[in-house]
């Protein structure tokens, strides 16, 4: 039967635990909301070469506070057609680098700091009516509550110093391996290196344990980290396969090559830690081990990726002959190649991803419309059915655009990216309808053209070309400018109006000219020349709405015209 005194360890640990875990998790979502635009222009930045790929992946998992989270995301990334497996791989050797920054941190005697910064946290969070300030004292409330329950595991593990059966088991993990593959059981069960690196140095600030087995439990917390990213490529495409088997490689091995100079290890970070010269026994290990452990854990990943990075052409070698690609899988035209569900947690990132299969959408529509002007003027029926078939992938990969909006929407946004969200939604619905207006009004106009026997005059066809040609430069304009995010090119777009205006009017001319003429069925064609043009006109126009809605999103840098 458990004591009273058992239970209160097993409460204490076990809750102290879940407060870690979820401070962890409040200052994670906290912070991936203050920083996600800065991680999405870090994102851009960082494919330059491998050591800006490394310096990447350490300051992004320092600020999501998880090499596993950060491995989770470039597997969503990889997935999203955001990067390629090989441009992800310093970043992931450089994420281990990023995660010891929480180490650092618990090292310090943190835990007098936990209700303060809990409480401040809290009522910052509670009361600000700005949504950055909120998020703010989350960052502050998950700090404290990650401080608070250190100090709750403390006290609770604290009689453990007297307890012969946790002393029995301390002695076991003497075996440096032995030690790693607990370390390594742990850290997968709680899924956060962080976790256990914490709850070794609250073991060490109490003398429960070692130097030397404390860094072969933080080493084993390498491998155990590896689950979560390993878990979350499963079902993905090949190359996210690769960029979670790079994580677990480059732990694995890591953990191999130094589990044998353990000793050596311990050594150097008593060397290089600061020393309490004017404490003696217990009371100096309790407070120079706590240190001694985050500095170890420190020095090990930034040397294992600085070693590594010399070597990440044969990384992505060895994984793509370990995880070889599978023969192309043949997937319909809307299934959407970016819209990936592991973005949504940092917003930034999945409105990037959004905008990505936006353009998608756009590259649908203008082939749909490139193939519409040969169709609608000479095209058979069966020609005209094919066009109007081609607006179904336009209408399904829409809705999936939509759909994923609407999952980000659900998330805490700023205001800047809500308004950059309905603004992704306009445009996608502007797309859509551009394919509706051929799918519906032009392939209408083209079945009147059969019926009714007309045929357009070479001439004709010639001045609706024209027309044409600067509809499609403006298609192409609009598109390049949401790809770039060029704000110049959208406004360009805008200034064609008078262009295209001048060409519509030439074209009317033109056509009453012909209207003037003795030629068979000069009426019919007349109307189908005019619904032709005016279609042509309503496009135009949506294609400068979605300029203007560009123009609308990059306001801070520059006024949208007002002009319809």
């Amino acid at each position: 039967m458990i004591g009273i005194d058992e239970l209160a360890l097993a409460t204490g640990l076990v809750g102290g635990l879940a407060l870690f875990l979820f401070g962890m998790d409040i200052l994670a979502q906290a912070l991936k909301q203050v920083a996600g635009d800065y991680l999405k222009a870090l994102l851009a930045r960082m494919t330059r070469n491998r050591f800006l790929g490394l310096t990447a992946g350490a300051l992004v998992t320092a600020v999501i506070q998880s090499s596993s989270v950060t491995t989770v995301l470039l597997v969503g990334f990889i997935s999203a057609g955001l990067m390629s497996m090989s441009q992800s791989v310093a970043m992931i050797l450089g994420a281990n680098i990023g995660t010891t920054v929480t180490a650092q941190i618990l090292a310090f005697k943190v835990t007098a700091l936990a209700l303060p910064i809990l409480s401040a946290g809290f009522f910052v969070s509670f009361l600000a009516t700005r949504a950055d300030f909120r998020e703010y004292g989350r960052i502050a409330l998950g700090m404290g509550l990650v401080f608070f329950g250190m100090s709750i595991m403390s006290d609770a593990v604290s009689p453990l110093r007297s307890y012969p059966p946790f002393l029995d088991v301390m002695a076991s993990l003497e075996s440096p391996a032995m030690a790693a593959l607990v370390g390594a059981g742990f850290t997968a069960i709680v899924q956060s290196s962080s976790a256990t690196t914490g709850i070794l140095i609250v073991m060490a600030g109490q003398g429960l344990v070692g130097l030397e087995p404390a860094i072969a439990l933080a080493l084993g917390a390498n491998i155990g980290t590896c689950v979560t990213a390993l878990l979350a490529a499963i079902g993905k495409p090949r190359e996210a396969v690769r960029a979670a088997l790079v994580h677990t490689l480059f732990n694995v091995v890591g953990v191999v090559i130094w589990i044998g100079f353990t000793d050596q290890l311990a050594g150097l970070a008593r060397a290089i830690s600061p020393v309490r010269p004017d404490l003696d026994g217990v009371a100096r290990s309790l407070a120079e081990v706590p240190r001694q452990i985050a500095n170890a854990h420190t020095f090990f990943n930034v040397v294992n990726a600085l070693v590594f990075i010399g070597f990440t052409p044969q990384i992505t070698r060895l994984v793509e002959r370990l995880v070889p690609m599978r023969p192309p899988k043949i997937e319909p035209r809307y299934a959407p190649r970016h819209l990936d569900p592991q973005l949504l947690g940092v917003p930034a990132i999945a409105l990037d991803a959004a905008r990505l299969e936006i353009l998608r959408l756009g590259a649908l529509v203008r082939e749909m419309y490139a193939a519409a002007f040969p169709t609608l003027l000479t095209g058979s029926p069966l020609q005209i059915d094919r066009l109007r078939v081609m607006d179904r992938p336009v209408d399904l990969l829409h809705r999936e655009i939509l759909g994923y909006l609407r999952q980000i929407s659900l998330g805490d946004l700023t205001s800047e990216q809500s308004e950059l969200l309905m603004a992704y939604m306009k445009i996608a619905n502007d797309l859509e309808h551009i394919g509706d207006q051929i799918a519906i009004g032009m392939v209408t106009s083209a079945r009147k053209r059969i019926d009714e026997n007309v045929v357009i005059s070479p001439a004709t066809l010639g001045v609706l070309r024209h027309l044409h040609d600067e509809v499609h430069k403006a298609l192409m304009g609009s598109l390049q400018a949401l790809e770039e995010g060029d704000l110049d090119r959208a406004a360009a777009v805008r200034a064609m109006k008078e262009e295209v205006t001048q060409r519509i009017e030439e074209v009317s001319r033109h056509q009453m000219q012909r209207l003037r003429t003795q030629e068979p069925r000069r009426l019919p064609t007349y109307a189908r020349e005019i619904e032709l043009t005016e279609a042509l006109d309503d496009i135009f126009r949506t294609i400068r709405r979605i300029s203007r809605t560009q123009l609308m999103a990059g306001a801070g840098k520059r006024r949208a015209p007002q002009d319809a």
